[in-house]
């Protein structure tokens, strides 16, 4: 079975790239070598960035994030919590950045407002009562898996194919173009070939291993970063330390927990990460001085997750852009790949690839995705589209006690349904 465009990667990345070509008309597959959101997207902070963290030091990156942000709450408000931010000056250093900070948000078209400290404390009883000053931006929490399902599903409704534990382990060329790739059964270990007119590699920080394998070099800095989960929810609003980026500088509320972040260390390989105790003792120590309950709240684990950053020789990995880059290669000819990016930017640069690739396959139909209300957005209206048995489970949890819940129990067995029939229509099963 041949197809128009393959996606190799099922994060946030690869599968707005999936939706948007699906969207404009051509027949896409997405392989994904473990499951989908198993890589970097779904070991994310939890953050809908709007920007302010790089107002300073990174204005392009900045500017992306609002917009990106404005969009995920208009076409996915199923999977956002609009919490809103503070970001928070605790020592003098922080309230010598204010100024530079505020004239940032101003550039770059932030909402922001300077909130009295006392009003700040009343709202956050938890923050630091030494805290000197307090802005307020539109930060916003994103359920991770809820958004990379609804994107997944939804492509596979706009025609795509989603297949999950097949590897891409090898290409083969003909000449100055990939006439089929190499795909490795996660279940049976049988190597399957597919055929594509267009590649595109959106393996996060395992592309430039994707791209080795055509024999292309991509300067991708894998970076991991640890998160720490305690189990309570100790603010309504995401906490910021009001300075440049720096690890330890964002305690996230998601759910019923709070989240704390993140560190950054080059690494050699994305499949080996290691969390040590330093890890976890760092992240609380800097979060205390934000919200000192924290020290005192049990951890209930750590995470980490490896960050796609474009390698720029000199560069280290706070100095490093979040913006992405979308790379046409020379030869392989019909391959494309992007590095870098973040959540929050994940539906852009779906678009910035779509683009991309629809030129190469000659066509001039433009992106639709910044308003393509996502499926799950209006669950119990989308339910019309599914059988008898999975539509009367997911109507089961409606009013309930466990409706919020049962959303995310929905789009999983959705997920585990697109992904089997993706199967079956391939042959695979």
């Amino acid at each position: 079975m041949g197809f128009d465009v393959v996606v190799v990667g099922g994060g946030v990345n690869g599968l707005f790239t999936a939706l948007d070509l699906s969207l404009r008309g051509f027949k896409v597959l997405l392989l994904e070598r473990g499951s989908v959101g198993s890589g970097t997207s779904g070991r994310m902070h939890g953050l809908l960035h709007s920007g302010a963290r790089y107002v300073v030091t990174d204005p392009r990156a900045a500017v992306e994030c609002i917009e990106e942000n404005r969009i995920m709450a208009r076409i996915a408000p199923h999977a956002i919590e609009d919490t809103g931010g503070y970001f928070v000056a605790i020592d003098k250093d922080d309230l010598d950045f204010q100024e530079e900070f505020i004239s940032g948000l101003r550039r770059a078209n932030i909402d922001f407002r300077i909130v009295d400290v006392g009003e700040a404390l009343r709202e956050e009883p938890n923050l630091n009562p030494e805290v000197k000053a307090v802005v307020e931006v539109p930060d916003k929490v994103v359920f991770a898996r809820d958004l990379l399902f609804s994107v997944a599903i939804s492509a596979y409704r706009e025609g795509a194919l989603i297949a999950q534990n097949m590897e891409v382990v090898g290409f083969e060329l003909n000449g100055d173009k990939i006439a089929s790739i190499k795909v490795k059964d996660g279940y049976t270990n049988d190597v399957r070939r597919v055929e594509s007119d267009v590649v595109v590699n959106a393996a996060g920080p395992w592309a430039g291993h994707v791209a080795s394998l055509a024999g292309v070099a991509v300067d991708v800095m894998p970076t991991m970063g640890v998160m720490v989960v305690y189990q309570r929810r100790l603010t309504k609003r995401v906490i910021n330390r009001m300075r440049k980026p720096s690890d330890g500088d964002i305690l996230v509320p998601y759910g019923s927990t709070s989240i704390m972040g993140t560190t950054a260390a080059i690494i050699e390989d994305p499949d080996s990460v290691s969390i040590s105790d330093e890890d976890v003792e760092f992240l609380t120590s800097e979060g205390s001085q934000m919200v000192p309950l924290l020290a005192k709240i049990n951890v209930i684990r750590a995470y980490a997750s490896v960050r796609p950053l474009i390698k720029i020789p000199g560069v280290d990995t706070r100095e490093a852009t979040r913006d992405f880059m979308v790379i046409k290669h020379e030869k392989p000819s019909n391959m494309v790949t992007v590095i870098g990016g973040k959540f929050t930017t994940g539906r852009l640069v779906g678009e910035r690839l779509s683009d991309e690739v629809a030129k190469m396959l000659g066509s001039a139909k433009p992106s639709i995705t910044r308003d393509y209300k996502l499926f799950g957005a209006n669950l119990y209206e989308d339910l019309g589209e599914l059988d008898g048995s999975l539509r009367s489970l997911a109507l089961s949890f409606r009013g309930s006690i466990d409706e919020d819940r049962g959303r995310v129990a929905v789009l999983t067995l959705l997920m585990g349904e697109v992904a089997r029939d993706s199967r079956r229509r391939l042959g695979w099963l």
